[in-house]
């Protein structure tokens, strides 16, 4: 188990240490399961009297945070320190076990002597994977793929063939890369539908990671192009000839229609959807379960179906929420406006009658 004193952690995250920086953890946990010898972290004063019932060593804490029993280590940005710190605790040293006797391995592989390749791996012909690869069981790789250094693929994954992952890639159990793209044609005559066939590829730049049943099709033509350091969660779909930008965050049951493309560091929330042929530039934000029809400007904060600026959003979401009181006004106004035309009508017609 990895050591690291609160001075070696400070520098690794640009921190200030607050108390004896000599003190040693082994790892971070929760502020209420921390034990003696480890790390924890807190966002907010407010959460003060919880650290000091706390059984942890050491605690990260906000810049502005200086009063507790136990030794701090300051940073501006807690969660990203935690991080940081987390991964550093917890990395260990690649053990090459080899490629196992029950995997399959095609003809004309280039397979680096650094690998862990498990049972039950089924690789294609014409493989080229990187050092310091990990390859779970059951995991599925077909012709012509190229896997860059430092991979982790884990149990079940599937990387179709010519599909090109980068270095540091990581897919989780059960990731799809690369399965065809939901192209057809309809005879009008017939209705029946006649699929297109799908000849282009999948590339996934380096430092992606793609969530547990997650699926990126593979192009039409050309490529399905994933950018470095985009964080795809599980059971997000990624249609066919979609560009996903540097950094984008895609959440849990979001979608992408074919063709649609998103600029760096967008993020699409839970079970958002995106249309085809619609493009989000850097920065957008849609909210969950929205649904978004047209594409939007750099910075764009949108919501709701189909998906408008989101402050207005709001303001809508809460008048539908009103309209059944709204209707019964109405209802209640209109009777009181003929209660009161009824009863002006009829002396409209006496004064006539006058005259």
């Amino acid at each position: 188990m990895k050591t690291a004193t609160l001075n070696e952690l400070a520098a690794l995250v640009h921190g200030t240490v607050i108390g004896d920086d000599q003190i040693q953890v082994t790892t971070l946990n929760s502020l209420t399961l921390a034990e003696p010898g480890q790390l924890t972290f807190i966002n907010s004063a407010k959460l003060a009297d919880e650290l000091a019932a706390s059984k942890a060593s050491a605690c990260i804490v906000p810049a502005d945070f200086t009063q507790a029993n136990i030794p701090l280590l300051q940073v501006e940005n807690v969660d990203l320190a935690s991080a940081r710190i987390h991964n550093y605790l917890l990395e260990e040293p690649f053990q090459a076990t080899g490629i196992h006797d029950r995997a399959v391995i095609g003809v004309d592989c280039f397979i680096s002597e650094q690998v862990s390749i498990g049972p039950l791996v089924s690789i294609g012909d014409r493989v080229q994977i990187g050092d310091r690869v990990k390859v779970e069981p059951g995991v599925v790789i077909g012709n012509d793929v190229q896997i860059g250094d430092d991979c982790v693929l884990h149990a079940n994954a599937v990387v179709a063939e010519r599909c090109i992952l980068g270095q540091r890639v990581i897919l989780h159990h059960g990731a799809m890369i690369g399965s065809d793209g939901f192209g057809f044609a309809t005879d009008p005559q017939t209705g029946t539908h006649v699929s297109k066939p799908q000849v282009g590829t999948v590339r996934l730049d380096d430092d992606v990671q793609i969530g547990a049943n997650s699926c990126v099709d593979r192009a039409a033509f050309g490529v399905t192009h994933i950018k470095s350091g985009v964080r795809i969660d599980n059971q997000v779909m990624v249609g066919h000839n979609c560009v996903v930008g540097e950094n984008s965050i895609l959440v849990g049951q979001s979608g992408m229609a074919g063709s649609s493309t998103l600029g760096r560091n967008v993020v699409l929330a839970a079970r958002a959807a995106v249309g085809g042929h619609i493009h989000l530039d850097d920065g957008v934000m849609v909210a969950a379960l929205a649904g978004v029809h047209n594409n939007q400007k750099k910075g764009a904060v949108v919501g709701g179906v189909p998906a408008i600026e989101v402050k207005k959003w709001g303001r809508a979401s809460v008048a539908f929420a009103r309209l059944p009181d709204m209707i019964r006004e109405v209802k209640r106004l209109r009777k009181e406006l003929d209660s009161l035309v009824h009863k002006i009508r009829p002396s409209s017609d006496t004064a006539d009658a006058g005259k």
